[in-house]
């Protein structure tokens, strides 16, 4: 059988919690900001909390952690 590897990329967009949610940052923040108001700048801060679908397909793209 061959090696489970980790898939960087995702490692390096999401974070599982202690009760194993995956957390990951919201997007839209990095350019063009000029434009957006205060209030969609602010709300962008919070982590994000992925769907559970969407978290079984990411944890398999993580074994390891």
């Amino acid at each position: 059988m061959p090696k489970l590897k980790t898939h960087k990329g995702t490692k390096a967009r999401v974070k599982i919690t202690g009760r194993g949610k995956v957390k990951a940052m919201r997007s839209g923040k990095r350019h063009l900001n000029y434009k957006k108001s205060g209030k969609r700048i602010r709300q962008g801060r919070t982590d994000l909390l992925i769907a559970k679908p969407e978290a079984r397909r990411i944890k398999a793209l993580l074994p390891f952690d």
